[in-house]
């Protein structure tokens, strides 16, 4: 194996507003980013609309990797190529799992060092929330089970930001409505007392996740002054919110639990270049 790739792997992301690299923020091509960058590894990034991500995928060969209720196909992003190693996944934690696996002494070391990640969710979703994942068994499953769980937390409350998302046009916005199965793009919105509900909801599963982040006070991450995969997890979320949620309200939610995620934010900020 060698310590780095040969070649600039290609990583595909969900088009937001231009300019895409200043808004860009969904939330699993993040997770992705902060792992490519953790392990120093050079990519390149195609920014993909909405409404072309299925064409995409099928043209790259990559399955879905979420279905609808239904069970028909959600095709979404990130995808990495690494021709290096005539290599393509499309999953997230594919992907981490990938980059440990073909390049373990890359960038700041191990994504998956052993930790207890005692953490529990559970709350009903929003009708129109996107499909998660199913994993099945892996060597991580620590990492696997805390990955599904965080997905769930944020998920619940993901009509905070839903109606915020800065999609790169109106077929892009029109997509995402077809996806979500409402009517329009103002049923997203969530405001007054339901709004304050959802924020104090929050702010509770917040609280919870704080605990864990607590364990080690000498750094902003799990396991103190060492980041790992586990917080580029929460880090893809952050992300989301920072550019989703109305500023005041990204501020707020920054400082809740003694600031334990802005100072998570800022920490993994050296993980955050788009390329």
């Amino acid at each position: 194996m060698s310590l780095k790739p040969s070649e600039i792997m290609d990583f595909y992301d969900i088009a937001m507003r231009p300019p895409a690299a200043s808004s860009c923020c969904a939330v699993n091509p993040w997770k992705s980013r902060l792992a490519l960058n953790f392990k120093a590894i050079a990519s390149s990034t195609t920014w993909v609309s909405l409404p072309d991500i299925a064409q995409v995928r099928r043209a790259l060969g990559v399955p879905a990797c979420r279905k609808f209720a239904d069970g028909t196909d959600f095709f979404t992003l990130p995808i990495l190529v690494d021709s290096s190693t005539n290599s393509t996944i499309g999953d997230s934690f594919d992907i981490a799992v990938y980059l440990q696996r073909t390049y373990p002494a890359s960038g700041a070391g191990d994504l998956f060092p052993p930790q207890v990640l005692d953490f529990t969710f559970d709350h009903d979703f929003p009708l129109w929330a996107p499909p998660l994942s199913e994993r099945k068994e892996t060597e991580y499953e620590e990492y696997s089970k805390f990955n599904t769980l965080i997905d769930a937390a944020f998920t619940a409350h993901v009509g905070l930001m839903g109606y915020y998302l800065p999609l790169d046009s109106e077929a892009s916005k029109d997509e995402f409505v077809r996806r979500a199965g409402v009517t329009s793009w103002e049923d997203f919105e969530v405001k007054g007392e339901e709004r304050e509900k959802l924020k104090e909801s929050f702010h509770l599963m917040l609280g919870d996740l704080a605990k864990l982040f607590s364990r080690d006070t000498t750094g902003p991450f799990l396991l103190g002054k060492q980041a790992s995969y586990a917080d580029l997890i929460v880090g893809g979320w952050l992300h989301m919110m920072r550019g989703t949620l109305p500023n005041n309200e990204w501020q707020e939610a920054r400082g809740w639990h003694g600031g334990i995620f802005g100072h998570l934010y800022d920490g993994l900020e050296k993980y955050a270049e788009v390329k």
